[in-house]
């Protein structure tokens, strides 16, 4: 996913009821709330051709840091909120919510360009593409979508949004030259443009093998 958006203990309470450890009747009573929880987030998908352009990137620097988890292109998309694990009876209030935000928010076209890396080049974390052309219209969506899903219990973003895909995370950060040389040539790289006509309601399942995303519902923009 895009932003690295980790939701506090009490995000995480209020969003996903756990039962008590080692109490077998909380965890009885508690089952069906476990089980109907979802981990899901507000995304913006690419386009095939987008992403096969930040595949070809991808490739162009696997050999040049073993020590980066690359994300499998397929999933690579502009993560708008995260929203961490939520119950299933929430997801229907969430919809509605977005609805209603995203519904005077007009579509347009974004530009993929250039990669980056927070915090920083010198000592990466998170690799990214960026956003160039439809940056700014990507932040009045998300703004548009934090203060939504506030009204409906969600805490809102303490940092402001920053529109990037998500590449790969470095399994050991610290410093690296040879990456940072080789995202500095990468900076003007254009990957393709998209159209942005809504966003994206995701589920996401972990697994060893990666996440796994699903499709829960789709909110357009300008639609009141």
């Amino acid at each position: 996913m895009g932003r690295d958006r980790r939701p506090s203990r009490g995000a995480r309470e209020r969003n996903g009821r756990r039962a008590a450890p080692g109490n077998p009747e909380s965890a009885e009573a508690a089952g069906s709330s476990v089980i109907d929880t979802i981990r899901s987030f507000v995304a913006v998908l690419l386009e095939g051709a987008v992403r096969g352009e930040l595949a070809a990137a991808i490739e162009r620097l696997r050999p040049v840091s073993r020590d980066v988890a690359w994300v499998n292109p397929g999933n690579i998309h502009l993560t708008v909120k995260f929203l961490g694990n939520v119950d299933r009876d929430r997801l229907d209030p969430i919809v509605a919510a977005l609805t209603g935000a995203l519904g005077e928010a007009g579509a347009f076209d974004a530009t993929i360009r250039g990669l980056g890396a927070f915090p920083s080049l010198a000592r990466p974390r998170v690799i990214w593409a960026g956003v160039t052309e439809g940056a700014d219209a990507m932040v009045e969506a998300a703004g548009r979508v934090d203060e939504a899903l506030a009204a409906v219990g969600f805490p809102r973003e303490a940092r402001p949004f920053s529109p990037h895909a998500t590449l790969g995370r470095v399994r050991r950060p610290g410093a690296n030259p040879t990456l940072a040389s080789a995202l500095r040539a990468e900076e003007a790289s254009e990957f393709g443009r998209i159209h942005v006509a809504g966003v994206r309601l995701m589920r996401s399942e972990l697994s060893p093998r990666g996440a796994h995303y699903t499709e829960l519902a789709t909110v357009a923009l300008g639609l009141s």
